[in-house]
């Protein structure tokens, strides 16, 4: 079974990162190294367990398009507000269980980052579905 493992951040998170402080203290070198590292090691250990099917980090919300329902598209500075959270990135991951892909999300609170960052990170695993349900 695969499962979507999702992470979150702000605007200011991606700025603090970026060294920047924006209503959040900025990273240092250090901890953006450190965070670097743990997730370089994580999607490894993932990928030779063989376990990852993909992941990927997305840009900062400042770059993101909504589409609105009538085919608009709206390119601001985003579309939520500075300190509202969006998807920051995710792992595909195909493992025996929801409680593997449970354990597997777990891990990423052991990611190095400024404690006001790491009292409140959190991640979602939800499983993904393969076909269309039949509602018929």
């Amino acid at each position: 079974m695969k499962y979507m493992i999702l992470s979150y951040g702000s605007q200011e998170d991606y700025d603090g990162m970026a060294g920047k402080a924006s209503g959040k203290p900025a990273w240092t070198a250090e901890e953006f190294a450190a965070m670097v590292q743990f997730m370089t090691d994580f999607n490894k250990r993932l990928a030779e367990s063989g376990e990852l099917v993909e992941t990927r980090g997305l840009a900062e919300p400042v770059h993101t398009r909504r589409i609105g329902g009538s085919g608009t598209a709206f390119v601001t500075d985003g579309p939520y507000a500075e300190t509202q959270e969006v998807l920051a990135g995710y792992w595909i991951v195909e493992c025996e269980s929801f409680d593997r892909a449970t354990e597997i999300a777990a891990e990423l609170g052991r990611c190095p980052a400024p404690a006001h960052l790491a009292d409140t990170a959190y991640a979602d695993v939800r499983p993904i579905s393969e076909a269309a349900p039949d509602h018929g």
